[in-house]
């Protein structure tokens, strides 16, 4: 087996840039998330002690599906956009904590198109602040995808609608069927 190179990760992330709504464009399937899921996005609010505040979204069947954690800097002293997230499950009753790598492997100079990873490349988004992305930003990230050795035939587009829901008009999936339903694979 070839051994990959090590990924080249964002230095010098401007934080509170980062800050706001990512709408997914595209990932690897996740056992996290429904597979039906739609309009699927990520809010990101700074808090006061450094941290990140992570609001998770999906829409499947007309219900909104949603999961909060944090985030933080794997290491303080570091430069790196290497970040961890920690979720704790499931969402109605969250009491286990499940903890992963979060890495910054592309931001555009405008913070408007992000390209994320982690280290055993076993998942892979591509975030927008709008949502819907022209073709040509969207192959760009496919190939910087690609250049740090993902598997892109793993890579599945988000069904996004031309107007995202707004997170108070859809009755919520407050018993987290679709989190069992994910991790039967459905």
């Amino acid at each position: 087996m070839t051994e990959k190179k090590e990924m080249q990760v964002v230095k010098g992330l401007d934080l509170e840039r980062y800050m706001g709504r990512w709408y997914e464009i595209a990932s690897f399937p996740s056992r996290f998330q429904p597979k039906n899921g739609v309009d699927t996005r990520a809010t990101y609010t700074l808090n006061p002690d450094g941290t990140v505040h992570v609001l998770n979204e999906t829409w499947s069947n007309g219900k909104r599906g949603f999961i909060e954690g944090s985030a933080y800097k794997a290491d303080p002293k570091s430069d790196e956009a290497k970040l961890k997230v920690k979720f704790y499950v499931p969402p109605f009753l969250p009491i286990i904590p499940v903890t992963g790598d979060y890495w910054v492997l592309y931001i555009d100079p405008d913070y408007q198109h992000a390209l994320i990873g982690q280290p055993s490349r076993s998942y892979l988004w591509i975030l927008s602040r709008t949502a819907h992305m022209e073709e040509e930003t969207y192959k760009q990230l496919v190939e910087k995808a690609v250049e740090e050795g993902y598997d892109i035939s793993k890579l599945h587009k988000t069904p996004q609608s031309d107007t995202p829901p707004e997170t108070n008009t859809a009755p919520e999936d407050s018993k987290g069927i679709w989190w069992f339903k994910s991790l039967f694979g459905k």
